[in-house]
């Protein structure tokens, strides 16, 4: 089995935000897509949630390629207890958006890396994020545009709706989809430079 120094590093993500993050801190990982059931259990919580499907990611891609660090990630848009949709259809993401406006909501990140020796590194980081009160013009010009298709509670932080938010507290690159640094600590703690 090799070392994790000069293992392969795969991220078990479809996400282009995922990956372009990566690339900024200097990481070019072979890209798997992790298919997984990604619906939240019943009365499960955000936190729980997001390291459950991390973790599932995480072993679904190394099984298939040992020998590989793999780097998962999950996030969700949360409202209390309340697990918003990755928005699909239009009405899902106007429902979001409204649900949001003026308000603060959690963002939920799960990060798992699992290393060739079978050492796994997990963590979940936690951003709170506050929104102005949107009119219904604001939100018909988002959903207008089309970045909150596929996103986590319909938006994305790093486009147009960063006009939305009037605080952050915490990781803004955990919003976009994956704390860099969590991510770059656990990878060290498995024996990878960054």
């Amino acid at each position: 089995m090799p070392d994790s120094f000069s293992a392969e590093l795969i991220l078990a993500s479809a996400s282009p935000r995922r990956r372009d993050l990566l690339a900024q801190i200097g990481l070019q990982p072979r890209v798997v897509a992790a298919e997984i059931d990604e619906a939240p259990l019943p009365r499960e919580l955000p936190a729980a949630h997001v390291g459950r499907l991390a973790r599932a990611k995480a072993a679904r891609v190394a099984a298939a390629n040992p020998g590989a660090i793999v780097l998962a990630a999950d996030t969700a848009v949360a409202c209390g207890r309340r697990i918003l949709p990755k928005a699909d259809e239009e009405p899902q993401a106007r429902a979001c958006l409204a649900l949001l406006s003026g308000r603060r909501h959690r963002v939920y990140g799960g990060i798992c890396v699992l290393a060739p020796n079978g050492r796994i590194a997990e963590r979940v980081v936690v951003t709170s994020v506050g929104f102005r009160r949107l009119t219904d013009a604001d939100i018909e010009r988002y959903i207008a545009a089309g970045e909150w298709q596929g996103k986590a509670g319909g938006y994305a932080i790093q486009g147009r709706a960063a006009a939305f938010v009037r605080s952050l507290n915490g990781s803004y690159t955990n919003v976009v989809g994956l704390d860099l640094h969590t991510a770059a600590s656990l990878l060290r703690g498995v024996g990878m430079g960054v």
